[in-house]
């Protein structure tokens, strides 16, 4: 849930590796607008201190030592469904995302360790994962090729990559930038994906996060 501009974005980190996490928090409490008000490393912690609507985004790590942090999402989403949750994961565990219950699929957003490392990374994702958004890793999405006979397979080389560089949550404006080619011309590659994809018959869902996670169930690594 994305705050009013009264208050800052409230952030929840569940992270078993006490440096990583401490990594983590120093970030994003650098970060004018936005407070980390939790930070522990169990799901027991997580359930304890994380009551409705404490705070607006946890950024979980998949592999806890007393449990499975996308179960844990899945138990506070039901009780908050306006939270934000941003995975992390040491490896390329992003096809998770396809196994959400569909009634809190919306607003998970995906990064390895790895890509962390980079702030804005780690920030565009937090700050997607408050409005509601589906971002996936950038790097990870580079290394995907789409699955013979799908129909992420059925698209042209452009749209292809204005589907990856949607899934990293980028706005028109920004494929635009990133591809050198006008916004007008990314409308038009983004309504072609859509129709390819079949998204525009699904009315309930956002468009873009249909899209992404549709890459994610058609693709997979480039051998």
């Amino acid at each position: 849930m994305i705050p009013p501009p009264s208050r800052p974005l409230r952030v929840a980190l569940v992270e078993d590796q006490p440096l990583f996490r401490s990594m983590l928090e120093r970030t994003l409490q650098d970060v004018p607008k936005l407070d980390v008000v939790v930070s522990v490393g169990t799901v027991g912690e997580a359930h304890r201190l994380l009551t409705p609507d404490l705070v607006d985004v946890v950024v979980l790590d998949i592999d806890l030592p007393d449990g499975n942090g996308i179960a844990l999402g899945v138990t506070l989403r039901r009780a908050q469904p306006d939270l934000g949750v941003l995975l992390l994961s040491a490896h390329d565990a992003m096809d998770l995302l396809l196994d959400l219950p569909r009634d809190v699929a919306h607003g998970w957003c995906y990064l390895s360790k790895t890509s962390t490392t980079s702030e804005a990374a780690l920030l565009h994702a937090v700050r997607s994962a408050a409005a509601g958004e589906t971002v996936l890793d950038p790097a990870l999405l580079e290394r995907v090729t789409p699955r013979a006979g799908s129909a992420v397979a059925r698209l042209t080389q452009r749209q292809f990559e204005v589907l990856r560089l949607l899934a990293q949550g980028l706005s028109n404006a920004g494929i635009a930038e990133r591809l050198a080619i006008t916004e007008k011309s990314v409308q038009n590659h983004v309504y072609a994906v859509y129709s390819t994809l079949g998204i525009d018959a699904d009315p309930v869902r956002n468009p873009r996060v249909s899209a992404a996670l549709r890459l994610l169930e058609e693709t997979g690594p480039a051998l």
